[in-house]
């Protein structure tokens, strides 16, 4: 009977730490920050939980807002710079940032 009692004292706190240390992995997300759309194409813009970095997902202008992204960009430090890149890439825009 001891025994019982002695894994019940030690397996209850281990499984306790257990569940915290994975729950807390599992809150991290990304965020969607704006939408929008340029030319044929529409995007939104995504960040990371912690703003470290931001991109691009874009779809055909036409395409169902429920179908996978035409295309999923390279992380950007800034939102300027995400949609600097929509505009220059998909939006078409002749910007003075294009020519970089």
């Amino acid at each position: 009977m001891k025994l019982i009692q002695i894994l019940k004292l030690a397996v209850i706190p281990v499984l306790t730490v257990l569940s915290f240390v994975s729950t807390s992995n599992k809150v991290l997300a990304d965020y969607l920050n704006s939408q929008g759309s340029g030319g044929n194409y529409r995007y939104e813009l995504w960040s990371t939980d912690d703003n470290n970095y931001y991109y691009l997902k874009v779809w055909l202008y036409e395409a169902s807002p429920e179908s996978n992204p035409y295309n999923i960009t390279r992380a950007f430090p800034s939102t300027r710079e995400a949609l600097i890149y929509f505009d220059c890439n998909y939006a078409e825009k002749n910007l003075p940032e294009c020519s970089q």
